[in-house]
């Protein structure tokens, strides 16, 4: 046995210490003001619980050197002041009949007492307030911690002022966390954009280094006011393309806009989630709409939608993250189920309507070459037309009667064909065996025909599956698919999925499958085609999933390989039962991957490019 000591241990036993109370805000400021633009969040979400109807922000150098925000709320008293720089002293909760807080029940948008105090350690905090009714003004300062004031202040009406100047001053080790100040001007602008869409009746104005960069003007209550000022922040083209949302479950209501299918990008940087008023992130809100868009769009395809959910306070938890960004839902599948159902009834109100950016940006692309550099849709023949004022009349001007206009020989106008009444008009020709052409009453309709029967088909046989099953139709002659051994054993497997499907195939020796019916809704098709593209569509799915779990991608597939391909010839009576059935076919405004399936040209567009107007 060893003699040797034993080595007493050195680590002494830890001291519990009490921080004081700049420290606390110093590290609670890191949690809740990470950078400007979670600054300037916090201080208009207390001007909007303030009651204001006015917030106007400046900033200097994306907010890294000053962040003023000013409204006409209302107000607050010198006592105020003092108060409103404590930790967790707020006015956003109030105690309920045995004196005791409900946490559950937050009404507000801001609740953890924590913005002001943590701002005021690390930066250089100026406040300045007038209630209502008072003599005068007070305002009060905290520099890194250290409180001056309150004082008696001039200020005009009531409301409050703040002034944020050198944020982390206090701590400079946070400053290198900062990024540049076009960066930070980004973020705090997108943070404000989506105060003001959550917001419609509050007017706000963002003015950057003196130069103004957006007023948005308070709009009247109501679906109107916040289609205005949704359409002012995203667009007026989303304003244009957008279809109402408006659904109800339980203790929730949905209410909102969706863009078309066919107004789409290419990130989900146009998705916004409101709960209660209060903008928030939320993954469950990004899978809803992928789940409700599934149909409509290719998976690098992303829709635009503003989606309001209203929804009882003891069901959602609002304190789970410091900056208010994030909330847990009691029942998360209740309010998907909402979104996901909410969105599919709303795309299929719209009916076989296509995004008007389509049209427009057609019209854009006709344009003549040597004006390319002119705005999009203006006119680059107007300055001719000013000196030839033929150009000016309308086409009847030019239609010259075939017989004398006497009493006795009066030219009778030729009767209007009745079908150019419908909504995709009545066809008048086919382009490279490939486009429709149609005359509208008020212009002409372009149709891709496979994208347009490539959704008519898809839309048939979900119709079909949820009735009870696909009908098929036998092929006069069974037709043999060669293929790989890999791909007839993928194919052989769910021969029986396949068959409610309305594919009936069977292996037929080891390197093909023998097929013997269709689906009837795909007419005549080339067979080796779609049961080629279904095995590779087998081994993406792979084994572990059935088809029906699938049932989008497979339909999709189906129709796309077996719909009127381009390149197809077709009568007169063929192009118009397609139109008559893309007007009453939901959806069909655009292909299973989101692409239009027709472009619309009115009349007076088409007379702007030849310079009639």
């Amino acid at each position: 046995m060893s003699n040797r000591p034993v080595r007493q241990s050195s680590i002494a036993a830890p001291i519990i210490r009490r921080l004081p109370a700049d420290a606390v805000n110093r590290i609670a400021a890191g949690e809740v003001i990470e950078r400007p633009a979670a600054a300037l969040k916090e201080l208009v979400e207390n001007s909007i619980d303030a009651g204001a109807r006015r917030i106007g922000i400046a900033l200097v150098e994306g907010g890294r050197t000053e962040i003023a925000v000013e409204d006409d709320g209302c107000g607050m008293g010198a006592d105020d002041l003092l108060l409103a720089i404590e930790r967790h002293a707020t006015s956003k909760l109030a105690p309920g009949e045995r004196g005791d807080y409900d946490l559950t029940a937050i009404s507000t948008l801001g609740f953890r007492g924590e913005a002001l105090p943590s701002i005021g350690a690390v930066a250089r905090l100026d406040i300045a307030s007038r209630r209502a009714g008072d003599a005068e003004g007070a305002e009060l300062s905290v520099h890194g911690g250290i409180i001056s004031g309150p004082r008696p202040a001039a200020f005009s009406g009531s409301g409050t002022r703040i002034v944020v100047r050198d944020l982390f001053y206090a701590t400079p080790a946070r400053l290198k966390f900062l990024k540049s100040a076009r960066s930070e001007l980004l973020a705090a602008s997108d943070a404000l954009k989506r105060l003001a869409m959550a917001h419609p009746e509050i007017a706000f104005s963002l003015t950057a280094d003196g130069r103004k960069l957006f007023a948005y003007g308070a709009q009247i209550a109501g679906e109107g006011g916040r289609l205005a000022r949704l359409g002012a922040v995203m667009g007026r083209d989303f304003e244009d393309n957008a279809v109402a949302i408006d659904a109800a479950r339980d203790a929730m209501t949905l209410s909102g806009f969706a863009g078309l299918p066919t107004f789409n990008r290419g990130l989900p940087d146009k998705q916004f989630l409101f709960v209660n008023g209060r903008p928030v992130r939320d993954k469950l809100m990004v899978g809803a709409v992928r789940g409700a868009y599934a149909d409509f769009l290719a998976r690098d395809r992303h829709p635009a939608a503003a989606l309001f959910l209203d929804i009882d306070p003891e069901l959602v938890d609002v304190n789970v993250h410091p900056a208010k960004t994030e909330v847990r839902f009691r029942d998360a599948g209740e309010v998907r189920g909402l979104i996901v159902g909410a969105l599919r009834q709303a795309l299929s109100t719209a009916g076989h309507r296509a995004a008007t950016t389509t049209s427009a940006f057609a019209l854009g692309r006709m344009q003549a070459p040597a004006f390319a550099s002119l705005a999009p849709r203006s006119n680059p023949f107007r300055p001719m037309a000013r000196d030839f004022g033929a150009l000016h009349d309308r086409p009847r001007d030019y239609d010259a009667p075939l017989v004398e206009t006497s009493p006795s020989a009066r030219a009778d106008a030729p009767p209007i064909d009745p079908s150019t009444a419908h909504p995709l008009g009545a066809a008048r020709a086919q382009i490279h065996e490939t486009y429709i052409v149609a005359q509208t009453d008020d212009g002409l309709v372009i149709v891709d025909q496979h994208a347009a029967h490539e959704r008519l088909v898809y839309e048939g046989m979900k119709r079909a599956l949820e009735t009870g099953g696909v009908a098929r139709q036998g092929l006069l002659i069974p037709e043999i698919v060669e293929m790989e051994a890999e791909e007839v054993d993928r194919l052989d497997a769910r021969k029986d999925e396949f068959a409610e499907l309305g594919l009936v195939l069977e292996r037929f020796g080891d390197g093909a499958v023998i097929v013997r019916e269709v689906p009837a809704l795909l007419g005549q098709t080339d067979v080796a085609s779609v049961v080629r593209g279904l095995a590779d569509d087998l081994s993406a799915i792979g084994d572990g999933l059935a088809l029906k779990e699938r049932l989008e991608d497979v339909c999709g597939s189906m129709a796309c390989r077996g719909s009127v391909r381009a390149g197809r010839r077709l009568a007169a009576d063929e192009m118009n039962a397609l139109l008559r059935q893309m007007e009453k076919t939901p959806h069909s405004g655009q292909c299973n991957h989101g692409r239009p399936t027709y472009v619309e040209l009115k009349l007076a567009d088409i007379e702007k490019l030849f310079g009639r107007r």
